[in-house]
């Protein structure tokens, strides 16, 4: 039997499977959708009963995202920045992921701002979450005791939304600071006293727990009107080298160091003090690590390979190496200051085995039980090679301070 279709009834067919192929579709998406990550909740990471239910997260910040279908976690984003993927860490029902530790929350997006994001190959889900900038923390001033005029950095972490800068005890009108919250920079106005350093931001503030601005407290050699300087390098006051200093320096110089020179008592190579109370007496019980050893150095010209170590009383007991062209990985590159800047040694930075091995114990094993003795700054050439460059530079007001 012949079955005769007409036009119009072909039309209305070709409607209705297109109708059924979007519905097929349609209920597709839905179910892959369905399959796809859920956020429900965020937890702190930490054993219970400190494992609480969380309102708000900082960077940096171990936590666990509670839900389903977390498993194979693609890219997890918060305010945007990608955290780090540990897959080990995932389950079904949670994952542990630490907060990127920086994240430029000026520069974050409103879209992103306050969003978790989860990625994974079956789908992505977004979770509305407070994500806070933390406390500021200060970790360094480029140039303690600056000059007016002079360009002067402040060091740190989550120096966002900077509301207020003061520096010795003035309030900085002008300042920027960089867009990922690790420093501000500012012109230094005229100075009439020492003060501590103090950020404010809108998540809090934070000072330092020494003056700047200050040639007097701690100071165990200036070369002016506190001045044991005994033997070896050279003194100026006014080099054209060595501009915006304060009064007399001592100027240390070397040529290429063949490999394993240690000569540090050759023609401008130390510089060495009388004895010195480098911590009083009554202050040896204190913790090692709340004292530090701060000079200002100015080198104009490319330094690399020759370095500069710390010592007390000639004692190589304990070393503190100062190897700014030397990073974490090994690899170096010449250095210049491009002006005076503070250098900070903590005394846990002092260490056996030329600088290599361990911190002292405490500070008598350090200082001794009397605390004092002479200081001694030389130079060396520690590796087996020549070094890449000679060194020129000038160092001043070497002291000791507490940064704790």
């Amino acid at each position: 039997m012949n079955i005769l279709i007409s036009n119009t009834g072909s039309r209305g067919l070709l409607w209705w499977l297109a109708g059924m192929i979007v519905l097929v579709a349609t209920a597709c998406k839905k179910e892959r959708d369905g399959n796809g990550p859920v956020i429900t909740h965020v937890r702190n990471y930490a054993a219970s009963p400190d494992d609480t239910l969380l309102t708000a997260v900082l960077p940096g910040q171990w936590v666990v995202l509670s839900g389903h279908r977390l498993q194979g976690a693609l890219e997890v984003t918060f305010n945007g920045v990608p955290a780090s993927i540990k897959n080990v860490m995932f389950s079904d029902t949670s994952a542990v992921v630490q907060v990127p530790g920086v994240i430029p929350f000026p520069a974050v997006a409103a879209e992103n701002l306050n969003v978790i994001r989860y990625v994974t190959p079956q789908g992505m889900t977004t979770f509305s979450f407070n994500i806070v900038a933390p406390p500021p923390v200060i970790t360094g001033v480029s140039n303690e005791n600056a000059q007016t005029g002079d360009s002067v950095y402040v060091y740190g972490t989550n120096f966002f939304f900077t509301a207020q800068v003061t520096f010795a005890g003035v309030q900085i009108k002008d300042f920027v600071a960089a867009g990922d919250g690790t420093s501000v920079g500012f012109v230094l106005p005229p100075l009439s006293q020492s003060g501590q350093v103090k950020i404010e931001t809108k998540s809090g503030a934070d000072s330092t727990k020494y003056n700047v601005n200050d040639l007097a407290t701690g100071m165990l050699c200036n070369f002016d009107n506190i001045n044991p300087f005994d033997w070896g390098a050279t003194l100026e006051s006014n080099g054209a080298d060595f501009p915006g200093g304060r009064g007399t320096y001592a100027v240390l110089k070397n040529d290429i160091l063949a490999g394993g020179d240690g000569t540090w008592w050759g023609s401008q190579r130390s510089i060495n003090t009388k004895e010195v109370q480098w911590v009083p007496r009554d202050s040896l019980t204190a913790p090692l690590d709340q004292y530090a050893l701060k000079f200002e150095i100015n080198v104009p010209a490319a330094w690399n390979g020759t370095t500069i170590y710390v010592i007390r009383n000639y004692s190589r007991d304990f070393v503190a190496r100062y190897e700014p062209w030397l990073n974490a990985s090994g690899a170096t590159a010449s250095y210049v200051t491009k002006g005076w800047r503070t250098v900070t040694i903590p005394f846990s930075g002092f260490r056996s085995n030329d600088g290599k091995g361990v911190s002292a114990a405490d500070l008598t094993a350090l200082l001794t039980n009397t605390g004092a003795g002479p200081v001694n700054i030389q130079t060396a050439n520690f590796s087996a090679g020549p070094t890449a460059t000679g060194l020129y530079a000038a160092i001043d007001n070497i002291r000791v301070v507490k940064i704790k």
